[in-house]
């Protein structure tokens, strides 16, 4: 397994497929979800300049295993596409991504840095917590074919 930075092709559909189809065999979201990350994805590809965006890829061979991004908004970043495949869970992949995510911040010299998530993705909100981030807001409502509490955390640099 390794870690890479930047965009090559073929990385903005498999970190489509790995969130559609992972989310939903484990926490139950439907396509709308996956509709909602190719979105955003798609734009922050077309927009990307990684003076202010981040994106790193953890891979084995050709396949997409895990990633995550930085998507600059002036002072503030976003964090968002964070996942592992399950196969590479409990390896310290998902704190290698996180912390090279958090770097990139530093050294772009972010002031701050937010995410939003749901409430059932535990192990990710243990490495947030962990890496600093406080838990800021919490929404719960519909979304994504089911009831789901959304949760902001943000993190001071």
């Amino acid at each position: 397994m390794q870690i890479r930075e930047g965009i090559r092709p073929g990385d903005i559909g498999a970190i489509v497929q790995l969130h559609g189809t992972l989310y939903a065999l484990e926490y139950g979201l439907d396509y709308t979800f996956e509709g909602y990350v190719a979105t955003a994805i798609g734009e922050f590809a077309v927009k990307y300049d990684e003076r202010v965006h981040y994106l790193a890829i953890a891979e084995q061979g050709e396949h997409v295993y895990g990633s995550i991004a930085i998507v600059g908004h002036g002072e503030r970043a976003q964090l968002r596409w964070f996942i592992v495949h399950p196969d590479l869970r409990g390896q310290g992949v998902g704190k290698q991504l996180l912390d090279s995510a958090i770097t990139f911040c530093r050294q772009r010299q972010f002031k701050s840095v937010f995410l939003w998530t749901i409430s059932e993705l535990t192990t990710a909100a243990r490495l947030y917590k962990a890496a600093g981030f406080r838990l800021t807001e919490q929404n719960t409502h519909e979304i994504w074919g089911a009831v789901h509490t959304e949760e902001r955390y943000d993190l001071d640099l």
